[in-house]
């Protein structure tokens, strides 16, 4: 057994609403064990940001930072001219990241993925790990990513393991609703401004990238 497959679920369970006081609270109780619990998705997250291909000097958001598990890849990708922000909506999560150090490899902030204190045009790239299928309103989150994102930016959606393989670890079923379904998050992103460019669901990643569209 691989420590992948002793992860716990990641997931609130589906009887519980994504809005944002039901979050906090899911999250809230795990923050100060999250990282003894995954200590080793590192690998899988400092490939998760090199998908988006940064440069030096560009602006990096991780949206739903948590414990602030990718802000070291994408500090290192980005240097020390760029700018990298972290944002979670559950405040032990970010205590938690700034016990960590990583208060020092990116500006944290408390907020709603759907609602960002940033201005628009203002980022290179998204990287938002198991977020979107957390989002109150899907929908309006990606639009608010384009919001905040210059024409040409990227996007990654990402988790360390897949779909199938979350599920199954629960005990549940994959279902045709899954807003990470390729069917069901392609238009979505259209509708939002994004243009799904790759598509991975494997048993060891989920990576859906994009581009975000003129206008």
């Amino acid at each position: 057994m691989t420590a992948a497959d002793r992860r716990e679920p990641t997931a609130m369970p589906h009887a519980m609403n994504n809005d944002p006081a039901s979050v906090r609270e899911f999250f809230g109780g795990k923050a100060d064990t999250w990282d003894s619990k995954y200590p080793d998705d590192t690998p899988a997250y400092e490939a998760g940001v090199g998908e988006l291909e940064l440069r030096p000097g560009q602006s990096a958001l991780d949206a739903g930072c948590g414990t602030g598990r990718a802000l070291a890849a994408l500090r290192t990708a980005v240097g020390a001219p760029g700018t990298v922000i972290g944002v979670d909506l559950t405040p032990q999560m970010l205590r938690a990241a700034a016990r960590a150090g990583r208060d020092r490899l990116a500006l944290l902030l408390e907020a709603d993925a759907a609602r960002l204190p940033l201005r628009g045009k203002s980022l290179d790239a998204v990287f938002a790990a198991g977020l979107v299928h957390h989002l109150h309103d899907p929908g309006a989150g990606l639009r608010e990513f384009a919001r905040v994102c210059r024409p040409g930016a990227r996007l990654a959606l990402f988790h360390p393991i897949g779909r199938a393989a979350l599920a199954a670890r629960r005990g549940h079923t994959l279902t045709d609703d899954d807003v990470r379904a390729e069917p069901n998050l392609r238009p979505l992103l259209a509708a939002a401004g994004w243009r799904l460019t790759r598509y991975d669901d494997a048993p060891d990643r989920y990576l859906a990238l994009a581009v975000r569209l003129d206008g």
